[in-house]
């Protein structure tokens, strides 16, 4: 399940946008047929068309697979993997799901009990990070049906890099506020409680010693946690929280950036399967600093194209800022683009992805 093609998809987040782009890429590489079985949707409503959708693919799936006789089911998560337990004695044929994070951890009792028996029912499931992997290993997840892939950046991403000094400008028009000489702290994703932006405005940004200011991208539930943040902590002159942006504020807005932050924190029943926007903000030559947590521990190596720092620990994050702003930011900066160029391009992801799907072809096909 998708949202639309045309909706601003870098501001949402995600599994359906990581699904978009791996199934684009996926198509451009030859000797691959791709049939998708996807239903666009916005997000109002997103449960209850979620569940027609699972319905309409439990009565469909058999017939589409007999008449069509694919060598391999992909599931893009885990939530329509579910299907393989109530699908798996019609079909045959070898089932693999993407597993994200939120959709293996999801605390919800039936959730739980189901996703046991779904583990069972495939063939395969493909985990984004070391972290979603171990998530899955705990709910009893057979080891060698399990594989670690990590997500990717659309490489036509590139095509929207602007010079930062450019893109400052362009944001100081935008939305009224004099950014000068100040460096620019950047947060762009769905506002809720693991994300940490409150708890980031409270305990960090006071400690903070270079002149910065920190732009929160992004909507969600914790909308008015964060403006209580800024308030009680007096930083409004430090902080610029704008909202959801459309996709030319946001290209500016990674491109302007001097580091991307993410501050995660633990909370029961959820996590950072990987942290995709730390890609999207490497691409543009924005190293990231976030908490050594979850699946970020994946995407950030460091030294390369940020640093990890350990989850609640107040100081070493704001001192971490300023040792990055005051000496290697210039250098870590253009190592954050080649980094990720190499490890995480759609391009090479797909192609591990096709690589390793190919081995349960091959399998069936010996059975």
């Amino acid at each position: 399940m998708h949202p639309p093609k045309e909706a601003a998809l870098k501001n949402i987040g995600g599994m359906q946008r990581v699904s978009l782009q791996l199934t684009d890429q996926l198509m451009a590489n030859k000797g691959v047929e791709l049939i998708e079985f996807t239903r666009e949707t916005r997000w109002k409503f997103i449960v209850v068309k979620t569940t027609f959708f699972l319905i309409r693919l439990f009565l469909f799936l058999p017939s589409f697979v007999k008449k069509h006789k694919p060598d391999v089911i992909l599931f893009s998560s885990m939530v329509t993997g579910s299907l393989a337990y109530f699908t798996r004695s019609r079909i045959k044929t070898p089932m693999v799901s993407i597993s994200h994070g939120h959709d293996v951890t999801l605390d919800v009792g039936i959730y739980q009990w189901l996703i046991k028996k779904v583990f069972r029912s495939l063939d395969g499931v493909i985990s984004v990070s070391s972290a979603t992997r171990q998530e899955c290993l705990n709910r009893g997840l057979a080891e060698e049906k399990s594989k670690v892939l990590p997500n990717g950046f659309d490489v036509r991403d590139l095509k929207t890099i602007y010079k930062r000094a450019e893109a400052k400008a362009f944001l100081e028009q935008e939305f009224d506020f004099k950014l000068g000489n100040r460096k620019l702290l950047l947060t762009v994703g769905r506002l809720i409680k693991r994300k940490g932006h409150a708890w980031f405005i409270r305990e960090v940004l006071p400690l903070v010693k270079s002149d910065v200011v920190y732009l929160i991208i992004g909507d969600g539930g914790e909308n008015a946690n964060i403006r209580n943040a800024i308030e009680q902590a007096d930083m409004q002159d430090k902080v610029m929280f704008v909202g959801r942006q459309p996709d030319e504020v946001l290209d500016r807005a990674y491109s302007a950036a001097d580091i991307f932050i993410m501050p995660n924190i633990k909370v029961k029943g959820d996590m950072e399967g990987f942290g995709v926007v730390l890609l999207e903000a490497n691409v543009r030559n924005t190293p990231a600093i976030a908490s050594d947590i979850e699946g970020i521990r994946d995407v950030i190596t460091q030294g390369k194209n940020g640093y990890r720092i350990a989850e609640g620990d107040s100081n070493g994050f704001a001192a971490k800022i300023d040792e990055v702003i005051s000496g290697e930011l210039e250098t870590l900066s253009e190592s954050s683009r080649s980094f990720v160029e190499h490890q995480f391009s759609w391009e090479k992801v797909s192609k591990d992805y096709i690589k390793h799907l190919a081995g349960f072809i091959t399998v069936d096909s010996e059975q």
